[in-house]
């Protein structure tokens, strides 16, 4: 690696926040809250914050927690397509991440048979 360049595999991790939210298609869904579980991962370079030990030099979990939770609770999608996009947004928009993951599962769903979740994972970039 030359220098000034840095490792894309740096990351911060929060995973399996529970939060509570009215997102689906059916109208169950859209009239009785249900949790949804939400992973996000954001890419940037650790590197000065692991020097310095300084918070403002990487990203305050506390912070990316509670923008995940605003837009879980206080949206509604019929998507957790759109709400992992909007969260996904939001994030690059609101931090000095240059690449986003989100996974949103609904453990709650009801289908024709047992399983432990449904979900998605996408994975966004920052705009050149």
């Amino acid at each position: 690696m030359e220098h000034g360049e840095w490792d894309v595999s740096d990351r911060i991790m929060l995973e399996a926040m529970v939060l509570d939210g009215m997102h689906g298609v059916y109208v169950e869904e859209q009239l009785h809250t249900q949790p949804f579980e939400v992973d996000v991962e954001l890419a940037l370079n650790l590197q000065p914050a692991g020097i310095s030990d300084d918070l403002a030099l990487t990203i305050d979990y506390a912070r990316v927690y509670d923008v995940c939770r605003q837009i879980v609770e206080s949206t509604r999608f019929n998507l957790i397509e759109a709400l992992a996009e909007a969260i996904a947004q939001e994030l690059l928009v609101g931090f000095p991440a240059d690449e986003v993951t989100v996974r949103i599962r609904k453990p709650a769903i009801k289908l024709s048979g047992p399983f432990r979740s449904a979900g998605i994972e996408i994975h966004r970039r920052r705009s050149a």
